[in-house]
Protein backbone atom coordinates (compact mmCIF):
# COMPACT_ATOMS: atom_id res chain seq x y z
CA UNK A 1 0.00 0.00 0.00
CA UNK A 2 2.61 1.91 1.05
CA UNK A 3 3.88 2.66 -2.33
CA UNK A 4 0.79 4.41 -3.72
CA UNK A 5 1.48 7.37 -0.91
CA UNK A 6 3.60 10.03 -1.48
CA UNK A 7 4.42 12.52 1.22
CA UNK A 8 5.32 15.95 1.01
CA UNK A 9 8.43 17.34 3.27
CA UNK A 10 6.58 19.47 5.43
CA UNK A 11 3.96 16.94 5.97
CA UNK A 12 6.88 14.20 6.61
CA UNK A 13 8.98 16.08 9.02
CA UNK A 14 5.89 17.12 11.02
CA UNK A 15 5.44 13.10 11.58
CA UNK A 16 8.78 12.51 12.08
CA UNK A 17 8.89 15.29 14.83
CA UNK A 18 5.34 14.30 16.20
CA UNK A 19 4.03 17.81 15.47
CA UNK A 20 0.20 18.09 15.14
CA UNK A 21 -1.52 17.52 11.26
CA UNK A 22 -4.40 19.13 9.53
CA UNK A 23 -5.84 17.55 6.49
CA UNK A 24 -7.39 19.52 4.09
CA UNK A 25 -9.34 18.70 0.71
CA UNK A 26 -8.80 19.10 -2.60
CA UNK A 27 -11.86 19.27 -4.37
CA UNK A 28 -12.78 22.41 -3.48
CA UNK A 29 -9.86 23.61 -5.33
CA UNK A 30 -10.54 21.22 -8.47
CA UNK A 31 -14.34 21.57 -8.64
CA UNK A 32 -15.50 24.13 -6.06
CA UNK A 33 -14.03 26.99 -7.65
CA UNK A 34 -12.67 28.85 -10.24
CA UNK A 35 -9.12 30.17 -11.21
CA UNK A 36 -7.38 32.19 -9.76
CA UNK A 37 -9.60 31.99 -6.56
CA UNK A 38 -9.24 28.26 -6.18
CA UNK A 39 -5.24 28.98 -5.86
CA UNK A 40 -5.33 32.15 -3.66
CA UNK A 41 -8.00 29.94 -0.99
CA UNK A 42 -5.38 27.19 -1.15
CA UNK A 43 -2.96 28.88 -0.21
CA UNK A 44 -4.88 31.33 2.56
CA UNK A 45 -6.27 28.07 4.50
CA UNK A 46 -2.53 26.25 4.39
CA UNK A 47 -1.06 29.91 5.85
CA UNK A 48 -3.90 30.24 8.42
CA UNK A 49 -3.21 26.33 9.69
CA UNK A 50 0.75 26.81 9.54
CA UNK A 51 -0.20 30.43 11.96
CA UNK A 52 -1.70 28.36 14.38
CA UNK A 53 1.94 25.99 14.58
CA UNK A 54 -0.20 23.43 12.65
CA UNK A 55 1.24 21.18 9.53
CA UNK A 56 -1.62 21.39 6.37
CA UNK A 57 -1.99 18.70 4.56
CA UNK A 58 -3.55 19.03 1.36
CA UNK A 59 -4.83 15.65 -0.08
CA UNK A 60 -5.18 14.99 -3.42
CA UNK A 61 -3.87 12.27 -6.39
CA UNK A 62 -1.07 13.39 -8.95
CA UNK A 63 0.21 11.06 -11.54
CA UNK A 64 -1.39 8.24 -9.58
CA UNK A 65 0.01 8.85 -6.42
CA UNK A 66 -2.45 9.75 -3.46
CA UNK A 67 -0.53 13.19 -2.38
CA UNK A 68 -0.47 13.67 2.00
CA UNK A 69 0.01 17.04 1.57
CA UNK A 70 1.41 19.44 -1.83
CA UNK A 71 4.40 21.32 -2.69
CA UNK A 72 3.72 24.93 -3.35
CA UNK A 73 4.56 23.90 -6.68
CA UNK A 74 2.26 20.96 -6.59
CA UNK A 75 -0.31 23.08 -5.41
CA UNK A 76 -0.46 25.91 -8.54
CA UNK A 77 -0.24 23.43 -11.26
CA UNK A 78 -3.36 21.52 -9.71
CA UNK A 79 -4.75 24.64 -9.30
CA UNK A 80 -4.64 25.51 -12.41
CA UNK A 81 -5.29 21.93 -13.47
CA UNK A 82 -8.87 21.49 -15.51
CA UNK A 83 -8.69 18.15 -16.25
CA UNK A 84 -8.58 16.59 -13.00
CA UNK A 85 -11.08 13.86 -12.33
CA UNK A 86 -13.22 14.19 -9.07
CA UNK A 87 -12.58 11.17 -6.94
CA UNK A 88 -14.13 9.56 -3.91
CA UNK A 89 -13.74 6.59 -2.24
CA UNK A 90 -14.96 4.15 -4.93
CA UNK A 91 -13.05 5.80 -7.52
CA UNK A 92 -9.02 5.92 -5.92
CA UNK A 93 -8.38 2.52 -7.51
CA UNK A 94 -8.90 3.30 -10.91
CA UNK A 95 -7.40 6.94 -10.56
CA UNK A 96 -4.24 5.34 -9.38
CA UNK A 97 -4.09 2.33 -11.64
CA UNK A 98 -4.20 4.79 -14.43
CA UNK A 99 -1.89 6.95 -13.40
CA UNK A 100 -4.43 10.40 -13.22
CA UNK A 101 -4.81 13.00 -11.23
CA UNK A 102 -7.73 13.78 -9.27
CA UNK A 103 -9.47 16.26 -6.74
CA UNK A 104 -10.16 14.08 -3.40
CA UNK A 105 -14.12 14.56 -2.09
CA UNK A 106 -14.66 14.45 1.61
CA UNK A 107 -14.94 11.08 1.37
CA UNK A 108 -11.67 9.75 -0.33
CA UNK A 109 -9.76 12.17 1.66
CA UNK A 110 -11.10 10.49 5.04
CA UNK A 111 -9.80 7.35 3.76
CA UNK A 112 -6.42 8.77 2.92
CA UNK A 113 -5.70 10.28 5.88
CA UNK A 114 -7.00 7.76 8.30
CA UNK A 115 -4.27 5.57 6.46
CA UNK A 116 -1.82 7.82 7.28
CA UNK A 117 -2.61 8.72 10.92
CA UNK A 118 -4.36 11.89 10.91
CA UNK A 119 -7.26 12.79 13.42
CA UNK A 120 -8.54 15.68 12.07
CA UNK A 121 -10.05 17.29 8.62
CA UNK A 122 -11.49 20.42 7.89
CA UNK A 123 -13.37 20.96 4.76
CA UNK A 124 -16.34 23.55 3.30
CA UNK A 125 -19.20 21.71 3.95
CA UNK A 126 -19.98 17.96 3.50
CA UNK A 127 -22.09 16.03 0.99
CA UNK A 128 -25.52 15.00 2.31
CA UNK A 129 -28.75 13.47 1.21
CA UNK A 130 -30.03 15.60 -2.16
CA UNK A 131 -33.44 17.14 -2.43
CA UNK A 132 -35.69 14.68 -3.96
CA UNK A 133 -37.13 11.37 -4.41
CA UNK A 134 -33.76 10.38 -6.35
CA UNK A 135 -32.01 8.62 -3.32
CA UNK A 136 -28.87 10.12 -3.90
CA UNK A 137 -27.08 9.93 -1.05
CA UNK A 138 -23.66 11.27 -0.80
CA UNK A 139 -20.13 8.82 0.04
CA UNK A 140 -19.32 11.30 2.30
CA UNK A 141 -21.70 10.31 5.13
CA UNK A 142 -20.85 6.71 4.94
CA UNK A 143 -16.99 8.20 5.60
CA UNK A 144 -17.97 10.25 7.87
CA UNK A 145 -19.67 7.05 10.04
CA UNK A 146 -17.09 4.45 9.74
CA UNK A 147 -13.63 6.69 9.83
CA UNK A 148 -12.65 8.24 13.31
CA UNK A 149 -11.63 11.60 12.02
CA UNK A 150 -12.92 14.76 13.87
CA UNK A 151 -14.71 16.40 10.39
CA UNK A 152 -14.61 20.53 11.07
CA UNK A 153 -17.27 22.06 8.34
CA UNK A 154 -19.92 24.82 7.70
CA UNK A 155 -22.69 21.91 8.02
CA UNK A 156 -23.79 20.15 5.26
CA UNK A 157 -23.92 22.08 1.94
CA UNK A 158 -27.17 24.46 1.33
CA UNK A 159 -28.48 22.27 -1.60
CA UNK A 160 -28.98 19.20 0.02
CA UNK A 161 -32.03 17.74 2.26
CA UNK A 162 -30.75 19.04 5.95
CA UNK A 163 -33.22 17.11 7.74
CA UNK A 164 -32.63 13.86 5.87
CA UNK A 165 -29.10 14.65 6.37
CA UNK A 166 -29.33 14.60 9.55
CA UNK A 167 -31.69 11.56 10.02
CA UNK A 168 -29.08 9.53 8.21
CA UNK A 169 -26.04 10.61 10.46
CA UNK A 170 -28.26 10.02 13.24
CA UNK A 171 -28.76 6.09 11.76
CA UNK A 172 -25.16 6.23 11.39
CA UNK A 173 -24.84 6.74 14.68
CA UNK A 174 -22.52 9.95 13.91
CA UNK A 175 -21.93 12.64 17.14
CA UNK A 176 -22.58 16.05 15.76
CA UNK A 177 -21.70 18.90 17.41
CA UNK A 178 -22.39 22.84 17.08
CA UNK A 179 -19.15 24.99 18.14
CA UNK A 180 -20.90 27.74 19.16
CA UNK A 181 -24.24 27.13 17.88
CA UNK A 182 -27.38 25.26 19.07
CA UNK A 183 -28.45 24.46 15.40
CA UNK A 184 -27.56 23.31 12.38
CA UNK A 185 -25.30 25.59 9.97
CA UNK A 186 -26.53 25.47 5.79
CA UNK A 187 -22.78 26.42 4.49
CA UNK A 188 -24.13 29.78 3.38
CA UNK A 189 -26.36 30.64 6.11
CA UNK A 190 -25.26 30.09 9.84
CA UNK A 191 -28.42 28.69 11.38
CA UNK A 192 -31.67 26.83 9.96
CA UNK A 193 -34.01 25.74 12.15
CA UNK A 194 -32.49 21.93 12.82
CA UNK A 195 -31.69 21.59 16.53
CA UNK A 196 -27.98 19.67 16.89
CA UNK A 197 -28.30 17.25 19.45
CA UNK A 198 -24.93 18.89 21.21
CA UNK A 199 -23.57 22.33 21.35
CA UNK A 200 -20.24 23.17 22.88
CA UNK A 201 -18.27 26.98 23.59
CA UNK A 202 -14.63 26.19 23.69
CA UNK A 203 -11.80 23.82 22.39
CA UNK A 204 -10.91 22.22 25.43
CA UNK A 205 -14.21 20.30 25.75
CA UNK A 206 -14.21 19.29 22.08
CA UNK A 207 -11.01 17.86 22.51
CA UNK A 208 -12.06 15.57 25.50
CA UNK A 209 -15.24 14.73 23.90
CA UNK A 210 -13.21 13.56 20.99
CA UNK A 211 -10.47 11.57 22.89
CA UNK A 212 -13.29 10.30 25.00
CA UNK A 213 -15.27 9.47 21.77
CA UNK A 214 -12.31 7.31 20.55
CA UNK A 215 -11.10 5.75 23.68
CA UNK A 216 -14.07 4.12 24.26
CA UNK A 217 -13.92 2.31 20.96
CA UNK A 218 -16.70 4.42 19.55
CA UNK A 219 -14.76 3.93 16.11
CA UNK A 220 -17.16 6.48 13.74
CA UNK A 221 -16.15 10.05 13.51
CA UNK A 222 -17.04 13.09 14.27
CA UNK A 223 -19.06 16.03 12.83
CA UNK A 224 -18.21 19.57 14.03
CA UNK A 225 -20.52 22.16 12.74
CA UNK A 226 -19.09 25.65 12.45
CA UNK A 227 -21.08 28.24 11.21
CA UNK A 228 -19.97 30.89 8.75
CA UNK A 229 -18.90 33.77 9.81
CA UNK A 230 -21.42 36.88 10.08
CA UNK A 231 -20.05 39.18 7.61
CA UNK A 232 -20.06 36.31 5.07
CA UNK A 233 -23.43 35.00 5.88
CA UNK A 234 -26.40 34.50 3.43
CA UNK A 235 -29.58 34.73 5.10
CA UNK A 236 -31.81 31.48 4.31
CA UNK A 237 -34.60 33.24 2.67
CA UNK A 238 -32.10 34.87 0.32
CA UNK A 239 -30.16 31.70 -0.39
CA UNK A 240 -33.29 29.31 -0.80
CA UNK A 241 -34.96 31.12 -3.89
CA UNK A 242 -31.64 30.79 -5.79
CA UNK A 243 -31.38 27.25 -4.69
CA UNK A 244 -34.57 25.78 -6.47
CA UNK A 245 -33.54 27.94 -9.18
CA UNK A 246 -30.24 25.93 -9.78
CA UNK A 247 -31.72 23.03 -8.86
CA UNK A 248 -34.33 23.73 -11.57
CA UNK A 249 -31.72 24.38 -14.05
CA UNK A 250 -29.74 20.96 -13.42
CA UNK A 251 -33.10 18.70 -13.80
CA UNK A 252 -33.87 20.43 -17.37
CA UNK A 253 -29.94 19.71 -18.57
CA UNK A 254 -30.06 16.03 -16.69
CA UNK A 255 -27.50 16.67 -14.63
CA UNK A 256 -26.76 14.32 -11.96
CA UNK A 257 -24.05 12.47 -9.97
CA UNK A 258 -20.81 13.77 -9.28
CA UNK A 259 -21.44 16.78 -11.78
CA UNK A 260 -24.48 17.94 -9.62
CA UNK A 261 -22.53 19.20 -6.86
CA UNK A 262 -20.02 21.54 -8.69
CA UNK A 263 -22.76 22.28 -11.26
CA UNK A 264 -25.28 23.80 -8.40
CA UNK A 265 -22.03 25.33 -6.71
CA UNK A 266 -21.01 27.44 -10.13
CA UNK A 267 -24.99 28.26 -10.87
CA UNK A 268 -25.88 29.31 -7.15
CA UNK A 269 -22.60 31.49 -7.75
CA UNK A 270 -23.36 32.86 -11.22
CA UNK A 271 -26.87 33.70 -10.26
CA UNK A 272 -25.57 35.20 -6.58
CA UNK A 273 -22.96 37.62 -8.63
CA UNK A 274 -20.35 35.93 -7.07
CA UNK A 275 -21.43 36.38 -3.38
CA UNK A 276 -21.78 32.62 -2.35
CA UNK A 277 -17.97 32.36 -3.94
CA UNK A 278 -17.28 35.29 -1.76
CA UNK A 279 -19.13 33.10 1.17
CA UNK A 280 -17.63 29.82 0.42
CA UNK A 281 -14.34 31.73 0.70
CA UNK A 282 -15.18 32.76 3.85
CA UNK A 283 -16.34 29.80 5.67
CA UNK A 284 -13.29 27.33 4.40
CA UNK A 285 -11.00 29.70 6.01
CA UNK A 286 -12.77 30.32 9.38
CA UNK A 287 -13.25 26.05 9.17
CA UNK A 288 -9.41 25.78 8.42
CA UNK A 289 -8.58 28.33 11.75
CA UNK A 290 -10.46 26.22 14.00
CA UNK A 291 -9.15 22.54 12.44
CA UNK A 292 -6.18 23.94 13.29
CA UNK A 293 -6.79 25.23 16.73
CA UNK A 294 -8.44 22.16 17.69
CA UNK A 295 -5.15 20.00 16.18
CA UNK A 296 -3.00 21.47 17.88
CA UNK A 297 -5.43 21.84 21.26
CA UNK A 298 -5.55 17.99 20.47
CA UNK A 299 -2.20 17.16 20.35
CA UNK A 300 -0.78 19.04 23.25
CA UNK A 301 -3.41 17.51 25.66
Amino acid sequence: MLQFFDYSPEVKFAMEHKKPILALESTIISHGMPYPENYETAQGVEQIVREQNVTPATIAVLDGKIKIGLTAQELQLFSCNNELYKASRRDLSFIIANEYSAGTTVAATLFCAAKAGIKLFATGGIGGVHRGDAQDISADLIEIARTPIATICAGAKAILDLPRTLEFLETMSVPIIGYQTQVLPAFYSDSTPYQLPTSINDIPSLVKILKTHWCIDAATGVLIANPIPAEFNIPSNEIEPIIINALQQAERNNINGKALTPFLLAEVSKLTQGKSLHANIGLIKNNALLGAQLAHAYFHS
